[in-house]
């Protein structure tokens, strides 16, 4: 965890920073960047906790609806790995007050935030990728809609494997964490739609 997290953060700063076209600080946001990321989190389920995690990057994002995208992936991948790690450590430590539901519960959770994390690597990977336009564009961006869709799908079934387990506080503290990194790849997936969008066809 020492080492995943910070590294994914550095990253994101730096690859985003490295890539801007205009001149300036890139650490001073003007306001009409920040206005970009506030207007564009309109377009999800989640417009505070999106403008939130968002907006400490709008000096490089600007308003480039591709780095929109780019970063709150990069967001979710850190968040996402956070999740995984929480959860294996769990399984180590927990003996789960000896309930055989709770345990298969949390087991299937750090499987399905396994894969989630996988799922939104592979975007992020696809993401820095990009190339061409029109429609190779979008059958690009139609791999990270499908990985995003499926890594939201995983963190759901996270959740849902809990929903026969009685309330307690490993319940609570896990579908608790579980459902702040759905919203935050609900808001990622939902700016990749509108990237998409804005791609027209040849």
């Amino acid at each position: 965890m020492q080492t995943k997290i910070p590294s994914t953060f550095f990253f994101l700063l730096l690859s985003a920073t490295l890539t801007q076209t205009t001149a300036g600080d890139p650490f001073r946001p003007t306001p009409n960047d920040t206005n970009y990321i506030r207007t564009s989190c309109r377009t999800t389920l989640y417009p505070q906790i999106c403008f939130t995690s968002l907006s400490g990057y709008s000096s490089a994002i600007q308003q480039d609806p591709g780095r929109l995208a780019r970063v709150a992936i990069g967001v979710t991948l850190s968040k996402a790995t956070t999740m995984a790690k929480y959860v294996s450590n769990i399984t180590r430590v927990s003996d789960y007050g000896g309930s055989p539901r709770v345990a298969a519960a949390v087991h299937d959770c750090y499987s399905v935030f396994g894969d989630a994390v996988d799922d939104i690597r592979g975007s992020l990977r696809q993401m820095r990728q990009l190339n061409g336009s029109g429609e190779d564009l979008r059958f690009q961006l139609s791999n990270v809609q499908t990985w995003m869709s499926a890594a939201l799908t995983n963190e759901e079934t996270c959740t849902d494997g809990f929903e026969e387990v009685p309330d307690g506080g490993l319940k609570a503290d896990v579908c608790g964490r579980a459902v702040k990194v759905k919203e935050v790849t609900s808001n990622a997936l939902a700016l990749v739609n509108s990237f998409v969008s804005t791609i027209q066809a040849p």
